[in-house]
């Protein structure tokens, strides 16, 4: 039997004296999109930074490929980031002064790929959200929508094996959030990369394979299980 692609093992983290993390142990598998639910301040967002490598478990372990992240020194699991796992935030974090094809560009050429191989790379995923219109555009001058499929082609052009999506729709309005989910199902299912989805609206958990409640910092037992099916799931 496989193992498991990302592992937490009774992952703890606390900011100060206050706990936001009690335990948590999952697994991901290779191409499965899981949902992490829960309401405000039970520690989703904590849990996608410790799987992701970006922040360190004050106890516990994080595996990927049976390599421990947690134990990486924070230039090589930025490294990872940059390779291996796609980050994609909620209000996209894209660069002000940079255009829409340099945004996505840009891990590519932190990787050492040539500027024009890049552009020509990162113009092929404008194009595939639907967005190339935008490669000269400035952040500023894009919807909402927009500018989170320019978020979503930069954290997968890397074509990542993990993609972790932090309330990816939670700043946009229902209509624009439909479209954004629908194309990070459609290319994690094209590309087999796994995703851990935070979110806190049911609608979003729908397009999972599998959910996740979190409470208080723990997994809920309630809330283990099948996300539901929703009719515009791809």
């Amino acid at each position: 039997m496989n193992s498991p692609l990302l592992q937490g093992r009774s992952v703890v983290r606390s900011y100060g004296a206050t706990p936001a993390l009690r335990g948590v142990t999952l697994d991901l598998a290779e191409g499965e999109i899981v949902a992490i639910t829960g309401p405000s301040g039970c520690g989703k967002s904590t849990l996608l930074h410790c799987l992701a490598g970006i922040l360190r478990p004050d106890t516990g372990e994080v595996l990927y490929r049976d390599q421990r992240v947690d134990l990486l020194s924070e230039s090589a699991r930025a490294v990872l980031r940059r390779t291996e796992f796609g980050v994609l935030f909620q209000f996209g974090q894209l660069v002000a002064e940079l255009t829409a094809a340099e945004n996505v560009a840009l891990p590519l050429l932190l990787a050492g790929t040539g500027r024009r191989a890049a552009r020509t790379t990162a113009l092929g995923w404008l194009d595939r959200l639907g967005v190339a219109d935008q490669a000269d555009t400035v952040p500023g001058e894009m919807s909402g929508g927009q500018q989170q499929r320019c978020a979503m082609a930069r954290a997968m052009v890397t074509e990542p094996r993990v993609l972790f999506a932090d309330e990816p729709t939670g700043a946009l309005d229902s209509l624009a959030g439909e479209q954004i989910l629908t194309h990070l199902v459609r290319l994690a299912r094209e590309q087999q990369t796994a995703v851990v989805l935070i979110t806190h609206e049911p609608r979003v958990a729908g397009y999972a394979d599998r959910e996740i409640t979190l409470r208080d910092g723990a997994i809920d037992p309630a809330g283990l299980g099948q996300a539901a099916t929703l009719a515009t799931r791809p």
